[in-house]
């Protein structure tokens, strides 16, 4: 079968036994394990599938059951096959595939006002309880940083926030605009730390029903506002302007417009912090899996991508930090709770969406600790003084 030849081939260390569709046993690579992990497949299409696409259909599979894993974890599969490929690409099929269905994508994918609402609203207007079972108590949905990986989800996602504060270099009553503000946390807590005025926006009713709510309950009205607004509405001057979690849902077409806007928005001294996930590779097409079920209109790029579209908006990059491994921490830490909350996801959702949440958050961890995910910080300014020349502000 040539879906085993390819397997073999693949696999370099480590390994596992895979049952076909016609209950026959390969062994794939060499195995540590005395025990070893066993893959069943229980469709014949996936023959075929899994070796022409399988950053497509591997997820199908295991959300439809049509993929069954023995004596391990989806999590432990995960991590042999992701240690296996790394930063590669899978195979010239994969490759072939993915190029056509990115280029499709890149021609038809028009993240306008209205479709990035909408596309916002599939991920983040599903159920506020879903977020509350695996995000720490502020429900910060991004990269969190782990001064140790000792540290607790809460103390993670605390550190990054104060790191993000300093890199802000915030002054008393300057204006902040939060872009993609998400839960509020962020915002709120540069109100209180700095005494500045903040404004928050997002695209996701639900973000905005409760960042007004924990606004009005610890009586920052005064300082904080949130909007459903997209940043291409806005017509301000701010001091500071920030974003995490947001450009990778811009869209490749759209980056122009995005540092051209920001660079609108911020006053001539001003400093603007975006933090994003992207790729350490050269530009790629998206991951079509994370994209037909998880992030419609979404795509991580690669520094050459965000590059020039920054130097083309006339804006400095004054300072830029790569975090390695903290989204894989952080996912890790979601992915641990939301399994352990199963009995209560699955009272609002079934076993299908069970399985796609712990095959999109195991699969995004190994991305981070395997394969050629990263988070870019990037500090921007109009001028070369706005930002003090050594870092020593921020540690």
């Amino acid at each position: 079968m040539n879906l085993t030849k390819f397997l073999k081939n693949l696999f370099k260390e480590d390994g596992f036994v895979l049952i076909d569709a016609n209950f026959k046993e390969h062994m794939i690579g060499k195995p540590k394990k005395q025990n070893p992990i066993k893959i069943r497949l229980l469709d014949k299409t996936l023959h075929y599938k899994l070796l022409l696409l399988p950053d497509l259909y591997l997820g199908e599979a295991y959300t439809d059951g049509s993929l069954v894993i023995e004596n391990g974890t989806l999590t432990e599969f995960l991590d042999l096959v992701m240690k296996n490929i790394g930063r590669s690409e899978t195979n010239i099929y994969s490759r072939i595939i993915n190029k056509i269905l990115g280029s499709l994508r890149y021609l038809t994918n028009f993240n306008l006002i209205t479709k990035s609402k909408s596309n916002v609203a599939h991920h983040y207007d599903i159920s506020e309880k879903l977020y509350d079972l695996f995000l720490d108590s502020n429900r910060q949905y991004s990269c969190a940083y782990f001064k140790s990986e000792n540290d607790s989800l809460e103390i993670a996602q605390n550190n990054k926030m104060q790191h993000i504060i300093k890199k802000l270099n915030l002054k008393s009553n300057q204006k902040v605009l939060d872009i993609g503000s998400g839960w509020g946390t962020l915002a709120i807590e540069i109100a209180k730390k700095t005494q500045c005025e903040v404004l928050g926006i997002t695209l996701s009713e639900n973000q905005l029903e409760y960042s007004l709510n924990k606004v009005k309950e610890l009586n920052l009205e005064n300082q904080v506002r949130f909007k459903l607004l997209d940043y291409r509405e806005l017509d301000e001057k701010f001091d500071r302007v920030v974003s995490v979690g947001m450009l990778e849902h811009v869209g490749r077409k759209f980056y122009n417009k995005y540092f051209k806007k920001v660079s609108e928005l911020l006053n001539d001294d001003g400093i603007a912090l975006i933090h994003t996930i992207g790729s350490v590779n050269l530009p790629r097409d998206p991951h079509p899996w994370i994209t037909k079920y998880i992030f419609p209109g979404g795509y991580t790029p690669s520094l050459s991508e965000v590059a020039s579209p920054i130097e083309r908006s006339g804006l400095i990059i004054s300072d830029m930090e790569v975090l390695r491994m903290h989204y894989s921490h952080t996912l890790r830490h979601w992915k641990e709770r939301f399994l352990n909350k199963k009995e209560q996801v699955l009272e609002k959702f079934d076993e299908k969406f069970f399985r796609m949440w712990e095959f999109y958050l195991a699969g995004s961890e190994m991305a981070f600790k395997w394969g050629d995910q990263v988070v870019f910080q990037f500090q921007l300014s109009k001028k070369l003084t706005s930002v003090p020349n050594t870092r020593d502000y921020i540690y």
